[in-house]
Formats: structure tokens, C-alpha cells, sequence
């Protein structure tokens, strides 16, 4: 599977994701938040930042389900797994990628894609320190 490429900027995010945590970058002057994280706030250039927690709840915001060809590592795998955009609830405007899966540690193949929706409520689990999502009941 791939693996996160971890830049200096970034590592924080997969830091707080190691211990379980959802965390967001944001400015230390504004309060804007911003995803991916970076060393300066396009809103008012300062580089002063903090790392907020979030609720880990958020919405599909898209999704795709991948078909051959792809990467061998997950041609088994498709048209089973799924890639998705995920708004999260506590920053709308910040959109993270990942998977949804059927429980916390499940595989990324383990949810028929035919139950994702657009809009439907999700929340984050961590599976090694990566960031997947299970549906929540509306």
C-alpha cells in the first residue's frame, strides 16, 4: 500500500494521527485553518501555527471506486475499495482523502461501495496511524 510522503510541514498531522488524533494546522494570528499544512498563511502570510483538534466527524464530500488498471498493490483489491473526499464538519472548508471502511482496522476493501453516498456522515478511525472513516447512522 502506499505510504504517506512525510515532509517537515506535514509531520505534525501524522504525529498527532500516530496517537489517534485528527489535528488541523492553523495560523497563530488569524485563526485560519488550512489543509494541506504549510509553512505560511496564505490569508495573512504570517508564520505563526498551531495544531487544532477536530471532532473527527465530516461528511462524503466525493468518492470514487478505482478500476484496473492500477497500482499492483491494489488491483486485487478493486472495484471493492474506495477513495474518498471527506468535508470536515468542524472546517468545511478542508477536505481530507481516505477510505471508508466497515470498522475501526478494517481493510479498504471492506465496505460494498454501494453503501456510500454523497453527504452521508462519516467519522474518522486510525488504522496505524492513517486516517480511515466509517459510516455514521444519520
Amino acid at each position: 500500500m502506499l505510504e504517506p510522503v512525510i515532509d517537515e510541514d506535514g509531520a505534525p498531522f501524522w504525529e498527532y494521527a500516530a496517537r489517534g488524533e485528527l489535528r488541523v494546522q492553523g495560523c497563530a494570528r488569524c485563526g485560519e485553518l488550512r489543509f494541506p499544512p504549510r509553512p505560511c498563511c496564505p490569508h495573512c502570510q504570517s508564520f505563526d501555527s498551531e495544531w487544532r483538534p477536530m471532532s473527527g466527524r465530516g461528511r462524503i464530500w466525493s468518492y470514487v471506486v478505482p478500476h484496473p488498471p492500477l497500482l499492483p498493490a491494489y488491483a486485487a483489491l478493486a472495484p471493492r475499495y474506495n477513495v474518498a473526499l471527506v468535508e470536515l464538519a468542524d472546517a468545511p472548508r478542508i477536505r481530507l482523502v481516505g477510505n471508508v471502511v466497515a470498522a475501526p482496522g478494517a481493510p479498504i476493501d471492506s465496505i460494498d461501495p454501494a453503501q456510500l453516498r454523497i453527504g452521508a456522515p462519516v467519522r474518522v478511525v486510525f488504522d496505524d496511524g492513517m486516517p480511515r472513516w466509517v459510516l455514521e447512522r444519520s
